[in-house]
């Protein structure tokens, strides 16, 4: 293992080329900068072909009444670089100008670097027709090897390297703020390349340091349990009604005759039951609801669900829109060769816990039906139009057990990087015990830990969360 951690990290990362960048005005006063780089496809292989990455930069937009002399001019363009990692796997960053915390890090003195990580968004995008275009399962498989959080990181410390290249040494290093899985890749740019860094935030994004993902979907079924329950307590009128959509759906969609509006794929008993993925965000019990309470609604009135219903019972889940949360959501657990695959570690682990059956109590009385949550089932590659084309790569991925290693713990206990965490209790995606034993090993990390926010809390409650991780920098306790 000690041998892989110094092979892997030994890997060479030399300048991203820079092809295009055009600057644009917004309103608010800002300037938003598109660019355009080409980074090798595998850094192991650096004369192996390249891919395309796009990212954007926004900065306050500035036209002083007295012009500056070009000494002044060079340092305010030279203002620290703060790069946002995107949740995901799989979701490309939407224009900066869009996002309730940019203003908020730009006030504080930096400048933001959006990325559209490697295979979302416009950087060399991961659809069913691109991924064809590499050749058979088996070539795809190797290829979507390279998209994960270590290749994502070389991405960043190459875009790094160019976006600095006029800085002083002093000032070549940048901070990361990383939601979700971009805190995974955060976690991963500290151990392997923290030298490209000056401090790094995570909201949620305390990655479990775990080698497959067994022990991650075991926790965090549990609190998909506890979010069915709060659910059902607010609204005990769904019980009924989801349990009647889903008799609708056995007596006239078990045969996937209910198509879905965009992308031909079915809808499931099983497919309606993964909206439980909104659960645990700020509002998800309100917004499943919703659907739940429409879609109930047209069954009683026309007999029929209504393509309004079936939209948005769509837009739900939409995996087909954003193919790699579904094909490496359980790879981005999996953590060194020789470790163990994903091997469908969320429909394994699903078993364990009959909450999650659809059968009858001791008594007779069914009990409510059980969203499921986060997780990634095979069964999604039948159901969804998009991923039944990739059906076969899927199980080659599933089945791999041959992955270069995400954290180096012995780097991580003796981190110099200012590390500044939020960390939720109620978490339904990333685990709250595990993320604590995670912060526990990173030398020198402080964490905000509340029970009253939800795994989105900076898009739902940026002033309050933002304000909590720059006070973990910026203030004292006493």
């Amino acid at each position: 293992m000690n041998v892989f951690r110094r092979k892997m990290s030994s890997i060479a990362v030399s300048p991203a080329k820079l092809v295009s960048e055009r600057t644009h005005q917004v309103a608010g006063k800002l300037s938003v900068t598109e660019h355009f780089f080409d980074v090798p496809k595998d850094y192991s292989k650096p004369d192996n072909g390249t891919l395309r990455i796009f990212g954007r930069s926004i900065r306050k937009h500035e036209n002083p009444i007295i012009p500056r002399s070009q000494a002044e001019q060079q340092k305010a363009s030279q203002l620290p670089w703060m790069v946002y990692l995107n949740g995901g796997p799989g979701l490309f960053c939407r224009p900066p100008h869009h996002y309730a915390f940019t203003q908020r890090i730009l006030d504080a003195g930096y400048q933001l670097f959006f990325l559209d990580q490697r295979g979302t968004g416009l950087s060399t995008p991961i659809t069913a027709s691109t991924l064809g275009l590499r050749g058979d399962s088996h070539t795809q498989h190797q290829y979507l090897k390279l998209f994960r959080a270590d290749s994502i990181v070389r991405d960043c410390e190459a875009i790094r390297q160019t976006l600095t290249s006029s800085y002083p040494p002093e000032n070549k290093t940048w901070s990361t703020i990383g939601q979700s899985f971009g805190g995974f890749c955060t976690i991963t740019y500290l151990s392997f390349y923290p030298q490209g860094l000056r401090e790094s935030f995570l909201f949620g994004g305390l990655q479990p340091l775990v080698h497959t993902p067994d022990e991650v979907y075991s926790q965090l079924y549990h609190k998909v349990i506890c979010r069915n329950e709060a659910y059902y307590s607010k609204y005990p009128e769904d019980i009924v009604r989801v349990k009647s959509i889903l008799s609708f759906l056995t007596r006239f969609g078990a045969d996937g005759t209910i198509k879905l509006p965009s992308e031909g794929g079915s809808l499931t008993r099983r497919r309606f039951l993964a909206m439980g993925i909104a659960l645990g965000m700020h509002g998800g019990l309100d917004s499943v609801h919703e659907i739940v309470q429409k879609a109930s609604n047209d069954i009683e009135l026309f007999g029929h669900l209504t393509r309004g219903s079936l939209s948005t019972i769509e837009a739900s889940t939409p995996f087909d829109d954003h193919m790699l949360y579904a094909i490496l959501h359980e790879p981005i657990y999996c953590s060194g060769p020789g470790k163990g695959g994903p091997k469908w570690s969320a429909e394994r682990m699903k078993k364990e816990f009959r909450e999650f059956d659809d059968v009858e109590d001791a008594d007779g009385k069914e009990r409510p039906a059980y969203f499921t949550g986060e997780m990634v089932y095979p069964w999604m590659f039948e159901d969804y139009g998009e991923l039944r084309k990739v059906q076969d790569v899927a199980n080659l991925i599933a089945e791999d057990d041959d992955w270069p290693a995400l954290f180096d713990e012995e780097q991580l206990a003796k981190n110099k990087v200012p590390v500044y965490a939020a960390s939720y209790v109620e978490d339904m995606y990333v685990d709250f015990e595990l993320a604590t034993k995670t912060a526990k090993k990173i030398k020198g990390a402080k964490v905000f830990t509340t029970n009253v926010m939800f795994h989105d809390a900076i898009r739902s409650r940026m002033d309050e969360v933002v304000k909590q991780a720059l006070a973990l920098r910026d203030d004292v306790l006493d």
